[in-house]
Formats: structure tokens, C-alpha cells, sequence
């Protein structure tokens, strides 16, 4: 399974941004989906994650009311919108797949065995 992700870009503090994530050579109502992401010096972290028929979704405590996951099966690519955006959401971020039952969604990066490139988002202040 390949994933290619975009959308990021240089943003405002307030502003949105929307970002995708295409995935090709595999079939993507059997994964669950997740973005990450990844600050100059800190640890990558998860954001936010969505099962395998979009039934169920998490995000970290910081993105709550500000983030959206969502995925479309018509063009086998999941989003993320993030709106209100601050300073502390400047990072690289990163969108990541798994084989998944219906209905599981988790947070820890070792689950996730797909991973796209990474697109970086800055939000300046």
C-alpha cells in the first residue's frame, strides 16, 4: 500500500488547512487511517484516527473541536481539516494505515504499518 500525502502549506494562526492523503495498491475500506505528526526536536505523535468504514473516529486531546478526520471511498483518500489552527500545530505531518477489524481505531504509532511521506504544515503567529 502506497500513500501519498499533501495539502500542507504555510498558514496563519486561526487559519484552516485541508489535508489529504490518496491511497493506491491496496483496498482501502479494509484499513483503519490515522495522521500523526512530527515537531522540529519532539517525538511523533498521533492527532487524530478513523476506522475502516468510518464509523469511528479519535484525536488527541489537543485537536478536539479543531481537527476533522474524515475519508472518502470513492476516491480511496482520507482528510484531515484542521481548523483554528495555532503555532503548536506547526510540524510535519503524516498519514499512516493499518489492516483493521470494523470499528478499531488506536493512537500508538506501532500499529500502523503503512506510512505516506509526509507533508509539513506552518503556522506562523
Amino acid at each position: 500500500v502506497q500513500l501519498q500525502a499533501s495539502g500542507g502549506g504555510l498558514v496563519q494562526a486561526g487559519g484552516s488547512l485541508r489535508l489529504s492523503c490518496a491511497a493506491s495498491g491496496g483496498t482501502f475500506g479494509t484499513y483503519a487511517m490515522g495522521w500523526f505528526r512530527q515537531a522540529p526536536g519532539k517525538e511523533r505523535e498521533f492527532v487524530a484516527a478513523i476506522s475502516r468504514r468510518g464509523k469511528r473516529t479519535s484525536y488527541v486531546d489537543s485537536v478536539k473541536g479543531r481537527f476533522t478526520i474524515s475519508r472518502d471511498y470513492t476516491k480511496n483518500t482520507v482528510f484531515l481539516q484542521m481548523r483554528s489552527l495555532k503555532a503548536e500545530d506547526t510540524a510535519v505531518y503524516y498519514c499512516a494505515g493499518h489492516g483493521a477489524i470494523d470499528g478499531e481505531v488506536y493512537d500508538q504509532k506501532a500499529r500502523y504499518v503503512y506510512w505516506g511521506q509526509g507533508t509539513l504544515v506552518t503556522v506562523s503567529s
